[in-house]
């Protein structure tokens, strides 16, 4: 146990060192060089997304609303990371301020916890639109949206406000060295001179609670969905409401799948999975979904892929016409 003797402000380092990935070195240049053109689509795919909803009038319904502010939450996720990891693949290493370094872990570990919650939002939209058709303009307002979202976003904060005071609080006397590619809250934990078990145990016990009853709710709603399609009687209308559905389980499967595989390696530790496959995998976990969310959906959602389509031709002929 530390006693009241120590000087957290004399202890703390002034900046944090991220190497990367530990022992892959020589693949430094070429991960920068994928991050890069993976970011750029990223954001060239959202902000595409987010356009076309906000501009577009017919595309006014909650899935579009929910798909949109997913859309700036994966902007966001991905910008409060890829940066840094460009930046440290392309140099070998690089230095980030104690401040940065916290502000970045509550930003990443945020949004992810922002993300799941949008996606049982979009699951219970989807139960709504299928089992309950007629209510759905009805259940799922404007002010439910709104609602649904400002929760989504105050559950996300309440649970990191506690998480990033504990670790900061944390006194940091020794290597300030930190093995990983951003400022994750177990790679920088690991480096204090106190136990860092308490906020490990508060991260694991909170994400635990809160991904799994999201999976679970968003479990119980595609049961519920599953056996209404089932019920119809024609199989144009069975069809046409698994179609619904097809894109949501997709970017699903994309978050949930990488995530849970990065947390359970992160906690087998060393001796069980090497530590630059548990880095690859988180880093992977954080740009994989954000780059591939947009095309999911521009490809499973009929409505939204013709007035994507239509948005980029105009903008094209617009083009044309000034250079003309």
């Amino acid at each position: 146990m530390l006693g009241p003797s120590y000087n957290h402000a004399m202890e703390t380092p002034a900046t944090f060192i991220l190497v990367g990935i530990p022992g892959l070195p020589s693949s430094h240049v070429w991960l920068a060089v994928s991050l890069s053109i993976t970011y750029v689509a990223a954001l060239l795919g959202n902000s595409l997304i987010v356009t076309v909803i906000w501009t577009d009038s017919a595309l006014q319904e909650p899935m579009y609303h929910l798909l949109c502010v997913l859309a700036a939450v994966d902007m966001a996720m991905a910008s409060s990371v890829v940066p840094t990891m460009v930046s440290i693949f392309s140099s070998g290493h690089s230095s980030i301020s104690f401040t940065a370094c916290f502000t970045q872990m509550y930003f990443v570990h945020a949004a992810t916890a922002m993300e799941t919650g949008l996606l049982l939002a979009m699951a219970f939209d989807r139960y709504v639109a299928v089992c309950k058709p007629l209510h759905h303009k009805r259940i799922l307002t404007p002010r439910v949206l709104w609602g649904m979202s400002v929760t989504i976003a105050v559950r996300a904060i309440t649970f990191m406000t506690p998480l990033s005071w504990m670790v900061s609080q944390l006194p940091f006397c020794g290597s300030n060295v930190v093995l990983h590619s951003y400022c994750e809250h177990m790679a920088v934990a690991t480096l204090a001179c106190a136990d860092p078990r308490p906020s490990c145990l508060y991260s694991l016990i909170g994400s635990s609670i809160i991904v799994g009853s999201d999976v679970a709710f968003i479990a119980a709603s595609y049961i519920l969905i599953l056996q209404a399609v089932f019920r119809l009687s024609s199989k144009n209308a069975q069809l046409k409401a698994l179609g619904t559905c097809g894109s949501h389980v997709g970017v699903m499967a994309l978050y949930y799948l990488p995530g849970m595989a990065s947390i359970h390696v992160a906690w087998l530790g060393t001796h069980a999975v090497p530590l630059h496959t548990q880095v690859l995998l988180a880093d992977l976990y954080l740009i994989i979904p954000p780059t591939l969310n947009p095309i999911i959906y521009g490809l499973k959602t009929n409505q939204l892929r013709k007035r994507t389509w239509s948005l980029l031709m105009r903008c094209l002929l617009e083009h044309s016409n000034l250079g003309l």
